[in-house]
């Protein structure tokens, strides 16, 4: 691992500068082609990309969750038998039914007592503790979008660097570039006047042999 975090990627294109593809629109119906023929797709991910995230590994029941939403599964219908008071069924009743009764009746009654509470705290103090929220959030919100306009900000400064130092690097490539065919053609230029120098040679001492034969 270290290794591999210690070797930088390099990487031989130069988008800004090889535009090849837009010029000649055929060419880049060839090369889709071609890519669309022999690319074969790796098994193996990039080691710099993060494995996949499980979640809620811990917690079973927001992972229940996330797969009915995943698989568009119905919301389960709220139970409201529990806030129902049946009495005893059978006639006549029996005391244990009758004291099972009373318990449920008892339990509903402190349920309501909990909510007329709960009702309560939230008329004191659910106004202010929904505006702090609000506030955490807003504040927050600022900051996600000051990071976000910073990162393109940045974005935009990579991406003009890398187009500023493709173009340079692009000019020095057609300088070379113009130089090697330059020299390429100075050193055919060369071997045809070789050649010719050759025949010239090879003709003068023909008639050189000719006129020693006089």
């Amino acid at each position: 691992m270290a290794t591999t975090a210690s070797t930088p990627d390099i990487f031989d294109s130069l988008p800004y500068y090889d535009d090849d593809l837009q010029k000649f629109p055929h060419l880049k119906l060839k090369v889709e082609q071609e890519l669309a023929r022999e690319f074969k797709p790796s098994s193996t991910l990039h080691p710099r990309v993060p494995s996949p995230v499980e979640l809620f590994s811990n917690n079973p029941l927001l992972k229940a969750e996330l797969q009915r939403a995943a698989s568009n599964q119905p919301f389960p219908t709220l139970d409201s038998i529990r806030y129902s008071l049946p009495g005893p069924t059978s006639q006549p009743a029996t005391d244990k039914e009758w004291k099972d009764a009373l318990d449920n009746a008892y339990a509903q009654l402190q349920h309501q007592r909990i909510r007329q509470n709960n009702l309560a705290l939230l008329q004191t103090y659910g106004s202010n503790a929904w505006r702090i929220q609000n506030y955490l959030l807003e504040a927050t919100t600022t900051q996600i979008e000051t990071a976000l306009e910073e990162l393109k900000e940045l974005t935009v400064e990579v991406n003009r660097e890398r187009k500023n130092t493709q173009d340079q690097l692009g000019k020095q490539l057609t300088a070379l570039e113009t130089r090697w065919t330059e020299l390429i053609s100075s050193v055919l230029q060369i071997e045809m006047a070789n050649v010719a120098l050759d025949a010239e040679i090879e003709r003068l001492n023909k008639k050189e042999a000719d006129l020693a034969g006089l």
